[in-house]
């Protein structure tokens, strides 16, 4: 498997990648060091680190890049008009390239010479962590033990741990496979694999069902300069507060469901369901004030390139020159993009009502 003397993990906390753990001391004899990334998804990172030592990490860094996350990413994202296939927001293919980054940077503090992630070998993921590795540390040894080990079940990988007295999560029987953060949370496998079967309703966890949304209609207005989203209701927000409150208000009203089956980059179609609550709110809303102030040739043409902008970001391109270079189209776009945008939210639907 060749000599590594230390690797930095992105841990998530999860069987694999405390399965993982273990895995790379006794295959590879090399020290762990874990990292873990909070995109505000929730977890107790104190809990995260306990695990991750327990499991045989030597040390473990717990970083705060929900700034960075919405700011850098997100933003970037929802300024360009990046939807992949018409229905997907992105957010857990942005998510990847931001924590690969800071991977590498800690590698690189820590002198490690390899990297490793959880990601299975069907996946996009694997795509976007190594794409990532490849264009920022060349250098770095990629480790993907999903295309290693011999293991290739949940149940041989609970075994394993059990015998190594690891920590395993509590839902052994967990029917599906999320990824959230504050952007979104995705929702596949279990009954949706079957593309026929109306997702049940305890798939979602943020947002409400529809159904049950409250009677009346609520209207919000978003104020934005120069494409970023800088405060509601004329209150000014910082980006990592504004897209909570927009996911608060998103989710009472049943506001950000997708249910779509999208190609994935590995060549495979897969059914994602998805909750984006705030950033729902954020693109209808961006996307108005763009047709209010950006000339016809203008708008039509940044449609084309929000195609393309999308590819990219969805292939695990971030850090391509192809990707830079049309930020800079995207960036003179949004100069004019400056006003303020008023949504109705009404059981499920969001539909802008005004622009100034």
């Amino acid at each position: 498997m060749g000599k590594v003397k230390k690797v930095v993990l992105a841990y998530s906390g999860g069987l694999d990648t405390s399965v993982i753990i273990p895995w790379l001391r006794e295959n590879y004899g090399c020290e762990v060091v874990a990292m873990t990334a909070d995109l505000g998804q929730g977890e107790d990172m104190d809990a995260l680190r306990e695990k991750a030592l327990r499991s045989g990490a030597s040390k473990v860094y717990v970083e705060d890049l929900r700034r960075e996350f919405v700011e850098e990413f997100a933003f970037r994202v929802l300024r360009a008009g990046a939807v992949y296939e018409g229905g997907y927001l992105l957010g857990t293919a942005f998510a990847r390239p931001l924590i690969a980054r800071r991977q590498v940077e800690i590698a690189e503090a820590e002198g490690a010479d390899a990297v490793a992630h959880g990601a299975t070998g069907k996946g996009n993921d694997q795509v976007r962590f190594e794409l990532t590795y490849k264009a920022l540390a060349p250098e770095l040894k990629v480790i993907a033990p999903w295309r290693e080990w011999e293991m290739s079940s949940r149940e041989e990988e609970l075994k394993y741990a059990r015998e190594r007295g690891i920590p395993v999560p509590v839902d052994e029987e967990k029917i599906y496979s999320r990824d959230r953060n504050l952007w979104h949370l995705s929702h596949e496998a279990g009954p949706l694999e079957d593309p026929w079967t109306t997702p049940p309703e305890d798939v979602y966890q943020l947002t409400s069902d529809p159904r049950d949304a409250p009677d009346e209609p609520e209207y919000l207005e978003i104020e934005f300069e120069r494409g970023r989203p800088v405060g509601v209701d004329g209150r000014k927000l910082a980006p990592v507060e504004l897209l909570e409150h927009l996911n608060e208000v998103a989710s009472k009203h049943g506001v950000g469901r997708t249910d779509m089956v999208e190609n994935r980059l590995v060549g495979i179609k897969c059914r994602g369901v998805y909750e984006t609550p705030g950033g729902t709110l954020l693109y209808i809303a961006h996307e108005d004030l763009e047709r209010f102030v950006l000339d016809r040739d203008t708008y039509h043409y940044k449609q084309l390139v929000a195609l393309r902008y999308a590819e990219l970001v969805y292939y695990g391109q971030w850090f391509s020159p192809l990707r830079e270079a049309l930020d800079a189209f995207v960036e003179r776009t949004q100069e004019p993009v400056t006003g303020t945008v008023r949504l109705m939210l009404y059981k499920g639907s969001c539909r802008p009502v005004g622009r100034k």
